[in-house]
């Protein structure tokens, strides 16, 4: 019998786990950072309650409608057809995307470790130097992503209730705790109104096409949407759970979260002078400086480090969960074996990514890092695509009775609900999508 959830809770958290984590507190304040401030914020909210959330609604509407995993669930809702290709597109961007993301995850699991005993909050540091120095070194980095791959291998092997689902029950609601000091204490510094007004009123005037689709591509990375994510998560659930509440519920937590992380290292930004434009690093140099100012800087700033790095692991759990249940499910393989060759092929995949910082910097692709390569392929390319592909298949090639009944189905929406949202799904989200793409390649 297929693994279910065990209650609306924990897959909830799971679902927020798996879009809250690197999207809203790693890359959102350092894109916010270099696409304008407020007017990124602003578009960024937009695209995730007008494109975002419908398409979360439109994973868990096909995950929930099979009962499989991304690529099975395509293959049962529109068998013998290239439609399955949505599927596999997702596992592969689920594979890229898992493979610089587990870099990052390994900075912060190297950071959590230098904090415990206090190395990182020390005298006069210059945390800018630290940063490099970490980023840097080839035997820190992947050492670090050897670490974070492993953790995500044994709990990923447990499976679904005893896995994944038992650990965002705990450090969820306390990640929102701690996020919540530190934006008290980031509000309390001399310059913070400069950064809230750079945060949170918009200007257009630097504005391009370019931040448009970032601002898209963020609402996608930061919901999960568009590698079928939620649609193996959804699978797991029971007939009596709302799939627009749960979707409504993810998305407005995590746009609360992103809101957080910009009152947390915007008024820290202008308030020593660094510049918000500073790139991937921002969250590492910034936290440090938040923390050194704070009575018990160095509990607070390991307490959060490593409530960052639980985060970052759901977020990593529904990355590797689709790559391993789509080898796994209706399959007589292992778990644990899958899980464990598909960690060792992600570390081997990361290994680029991972020394882009230091040995490995002059590598280029289209000018750009393999670091910065694979991010920019899988956030403003490949993750558009599957948002595309998605909307036109839950319109155009599922059967509208099914995609009504899982709508409606745990709870007492109203027929206008639906009619809404499909509307969405079939003319705004589509159509929003080719419009960024054409923008952004000069063409519209």
């Amino acid at each position: 019998m297929k693994e279910q959830w065990s209650s609306k809770l924990g897959f909830i958290l799971s679902s927020a786990g798996a879009a809250i984590g690197l999207g809203a507190i790693w890359k959102f304040p350092y894109v916010t950072g270099m696409s304008g401030g407020g007017a990124f914020f602003l578009l960024f909210i937009i695209f995730t309650l007008l494109i975002g959330l419908p398409l979360l609604i439109s994973e868990f509407i096909i995950g929930r409608g099979s009962g499989k995993e991304a690529i099975s669930a395509y293959q049962a809702l529109a068998p013998k057809s290239l439609w399955t290709m949505i599927g596999r597109l997702g596992v592969l961007g689920c594979f890229l995307l898992l493979s610089f993301y587990s870099v990052v995850g390994g900075w912060v699991l190297i950071y959590s470790v230098l904090s415990i005993p206090g190395l990182v909050i020390t005298g006069d540091r210059d945390y800018s130097a630290l940063f490099t120095h970490v980023t840097a070194s080839p035997s820190i980095v992947l050492l670090g992503l050897a670490l974070f791959l492993i953790i995500n291998v044994i709990v990923i092997s447990f499976g679904i209730q005893r896995g994944i689902e038992k650990v965002n029950k705990i450090l969820m609601p306390l990640l929102f705790l701690f996020f919540l000091i530190l934006v008290i204490r980031s509000l309390t510094l001399g310059h913070a109104y400069e950064g809230i007004r750079f945060f949170l009123k918009p200007n257009f005037s630097n504005m391009t096409g370019q931040g448009v689709l970032y601002a898209l591509g963020q609402s996608f990375f930061s919901l999960a949407v568009g590698f079928s994510c939620m649609v193996t998560y959804s699978s797991y659930l029971g007939k009596k759970v709302s799939l627009p509440t749960s979707a409504a519920t993810v998305g407005i937590m995590n746009i609360f979260v992103s809101l957080l992380a910009g009152l947390a290292i915007f008024p820290v930004v202008f308030s020593f002078g660094l510049e918000p434009t500073a790139g991937p690093g921002l969250l590492f140099i910034v936290l440090p400086t938040v923390f050194a100012q704070m009575p018990f800087g160095e509990v607070f700033l390991c307490l959060f480090l490593l409530l960052f790095l639980f985060a970052t692991l759901t977020s990593s759990f529904s990355l590797l969960e689709v790559i391993v249940s789509a080898f796994t499910e209706g399959k007589q393989r292992s778990r644990r074996k899958v899980t464990l060759i598909s960690g060792i092929i992600m570390f081997i995949a990361g290994i680029p990514a991972a020394l882009s910082q230091g040995s490995l910097k002059h590598l280029h692709f289209f000018g750009k890092t393999a670091f910065d390569s694979t991010d920019f392929l899988v956030s403003n390319l490949l993750l558009p695509i599957g948002c595309f592909f998605i909307a036109l298949f839950i319109i155009h090639r599922m059967d509208h009775k099914r995609v009504k009944d899982e709508f409606m189905e745990g709870h007492a929406l109203s027929q206008g609900w639906f009619s809404v949202w499909y509307f969405i799904m079939k003319w705004v989200v589509p159509i929003v999508i080719i419009l960024v793409f054409l923008s952004t390649l000069g063409l519209f």
